[in-house]
Formats: structure tokens, sequence, C-alpha cells
């Protein structure tokens, strides 16, 4: 029989004389019932709410921090894919999704623990660019690309938001 999946989802045939395991990112598959099987995963863009609450930066000042987040599982390359499909084949993608906020939100408040308030509040693009940057560097190793990352809300429990 043949499969086929949109540019949005991966198909990975396993079984027999399928050693290692066929992925196919957008197209289709031939897989021959009963001695091989089929699993989908999704490739669409997830938006996570990273929020940080009461965390103290580097002079002890608990401030909250909300940034906007868009990743993705990424296709079109096959090591990225592979290791996705290994962390992630079998998961929805709201469990995806929890995964990769974990790692953002632990990444966003060690980078607000390294930096004061006035670093965070005068220059929100370095911020932003150093969640990016070290928070990319863990999801790549789940075959997840940071596609963008926004800061959208500063707040101290003395300033009301």
């Amino acid at each position: 029989m043949f499969f086929t999946c949109g540019p949005n989802e991966a198909m990975v045939v396993s079984g027999f004389c399928r050693s290692p395991p066929v992925m196919v990112a957008g197209g289709r598959v031939l897989v021959v019932p009963c001695l091989q099987q089929i699993q989908r995963i999704s490739l669409n863009t997830l938006t996570l709410n990273v929020r940080s609450e009461k965390v103290y930066t580097r002079h002890g000042v608990p401030i909250s921090v909300t940034g906007i987040a868009q990743v993705k599982i990424q296709g079109q390359n096959k090591e990225m894919l592979a290791a996705a499909c290994q962390m992630f084949l079998g998961k929805s993608e709201s469990e995806i999704a929890q995964i990769a906020l974990e790692t953002l939100e632990g990444h966003q408040r060690a980078i607000m623990a390294h930096m004061t308030v006035e670093e965070i509040y005068k220059d929100r693009q370095k911020f932003s660019e150093q969640v990016f940057k070290v928070a990319s560097s863990d999801l790549v190793n789940m075959g997840i690309s940071v596609v963008s990352y926004t800061l959208k809300d500063i707040h101290d429990d003395q300033v009301p938001p």
C-alpha cells in the first residue's frame, strides 16, 4: 500500500527490509501490510508562551518575564528528523510542545539570573538573542529548531504589568 503525507508531517516506516527505518517528510512511501508499520510525526510550527515568574536577577531583584517562541521539528534536515523521531515518535503535538517549553523556560530563567534588571529592560534584543542562542543549541539535539523568540513582557511586583 502507498501512504502519503503533506508537507507538515513526516512518516517513519519500520519493519521487514526497513533497517534502519525510512523517514519521509512530505511525500509518499510503499508499505507492506503486516510486515512493516508506519508512524507519523507532526512538523507543524508550535507557538509557546515561555513564562518565568519571580526569578531573581543578578542583583537579587525578583522579576517575571514572558517570551513567545516559535519552534518546529525540522523535516528537511535528516539528522535532526532522526533525532526528533527517536525522542518524540508516538507523542502528540502537545507533549512535544511541553518538552520544548520546559527547556526554553529553564534557559530563560538561567539567563535572567545572570543579568541585571536594567540590562533586561534596556537591551531586550540582547536578552532575546541570548535565550534564542542557548535554547537553540539544546533543542537542536532533540531535532527541534527555534524559529523565533521574542521577549513579550517584563514586570516586577513593584510595577504593575
